[in-house]
């Protein structure tokens, strides 16, 4: 059972890190790596708690998938795991205007970066509700059990 769990750990951890991959690599394709890092460092509470809780869904995900029978559905994790990433990204989405001077994409980019805090809480209230799912499954699994 612990050889289990530590798998299911580790899984969690590696989703994290490639969570925290994707936010570095869509700023630094789009702004560099100075910016990436000062971005990271003015928002470093929100990109991490937004990672560790993807992390902590996958990791229960990959516990029901391997100890239910029936199949949990990994949409949770993915819509979650979207609305993580989406959320981590937009704190440098509005640094696209310099590649993409579309007017149509302009208006979205400046949206997004207006209200980028905001989006950061919204990735955070999607990753709750997913973990308070996620955790609620486990229990009435081993409830059964």
């Amino acid at each position: 059972m612990f050889k289990k769990a530590s798998y299911e750990v580790l899984k969690g951890i590696i989703a994290a890190i490639i969570l925290l991959a994707v936010y570095f690599t869509a700023l630094i394709l789009i702004s560099g790596w100075v910016f990436a890092q000062s971005q990271f460092r003015q928002f470093w509470y929100y990109v991490v708690t937004l990672a560790i809780g993807f992390g902590i869904q996958v990791g229960l995900y990959s516990y029901l998938r391997s100890a239910v029978s029936q199949k949990v559905s990994p949409r949770v994790v993915a819509t979650t795991g979207a609305t993580s990433t989406a959320a981590m990204i937009s704190c440098c989405a509005h640094y696209l205007v310099n590649i993409l001077p579309i007017l149509g994409i302009t208006g979205i980019i400046t949206f997004i970066s207006q209200y980028q805090v905001e989006l950061f809480w919204v990735g955070l209230a999607f990753n709750f509700a997913g973990i308070v799912y996620m955790t609620n499954r486990v229990y009435k699994f081993k409830k059964r059990t």
